[in-house]
């Protein structure tokens, strides 16, 4: 565990009010339920915006935001760079999502097409895309994770560096499939997926804890299994649908 001060896990939420739109929160509360359910001892840390960023934190979350929230978010987050590099290098895990996952590659680009610096925890850059993707998403991780299940609502393009590992490949978008999508660094996770993406899947949000706590005692996890069953199945089956459709109007 990196907080070597306590056996208190810290899950921190960075900058609630510039990057909480699409109800992420939700992931902190699920890190720190299921510690608890555990019996071990964890706080959630909010983070607010203006304030640095400490580096006694177990897990740094970054949700995602709008245009202004996020070149405001960005500032602050670049400001404590040198705090999250120690937290890190003591094991501190870090969840970024949306604009919290193009926060963290090298730059990203603004809406009116100025790129932004970004912390560079990761070799990545973000431009705008041709068009916004919105809708349910599946994504096919790498084991021991399973497929996992999310809602994505963005405009940029997120690429890669050669030696980045995205976090898992696209199942089901819209219509489209086989893409890579997110992150998977370093007790590092970066994606696109709301949902928020831990309730929805809670192997992932164990896989996070794991980095920090290391091996975790079984959970019943039925409803939440149930719940991704039932989003997994919808996301699957739009994309299917949407990906005939397009196929359809293609050969008129």
């Amino acid at each position: 565990m990196s907080a070597a001060r306590d056996s208190t896990v810290r899950v921190g939420l960075v900058y609630p009010e510039l990057l909480g739109t699409y109800g992420d929160r939700g992931n902190a509360v699920v890190l720190v339920q299921r510690l608890r359910w555990r019996g071990l001892d964890a706080e959630l840390v909010e983070v607010t915006a203006g304030a640095p960023i400490p580096d006694s934190l177990d897990v740094y979350l970054f949700g995602g935001g709008e245009d202004d929230p996020q070149v405001m978010a960005s500032a602050g987050m670049r400001a404590s760079r040198a705090a999250i590099d120690r937290a890190r290098a003591g094991g501190a895990a870090v969840l970024a999502v949306c604009a919290g996952f193009q926060l963290i590659g090298h730059s990203y680009e603004a809406a009116d097409g100025t790129m932004i610096d970004g912390l560079g925890l990761v070799d990545a850059v973000t431009r705008a895309g041709p068009n916004r993707l919105i809708g349910e998403l599946v994504v096919d991780p790498d084991p021991p994770l399973p497929v996992l299940t999310g809602f994505e609502n963005h405009g940029g393009r997120t690429t890669l560096g050669r030696l980045e590992r995205p976090l898992g490949r696209v199942v089901a978008r819209n219509g489209s499939r086989g893409e890579p999508e997110g992150l998977l660094g370093e007790r590092l996770i970066g994606t696109y997926m709301h949902g928020p993406v831990l309730p929805r899947n809670p192997a992932l949000a164990d896989h996070i804890l794991a980095w920090v706590v290391g091996d975790l005692a079984p959970l019943d996890s039925t409803r939440e299994e149930q719940l991704r069953a039932t989003q997994l199945h919808a996301g699957s089956a739009r994309g299917v649908r949407r990906w005939w459709q397009e196929r359809v109007l293609a050969r008129g």
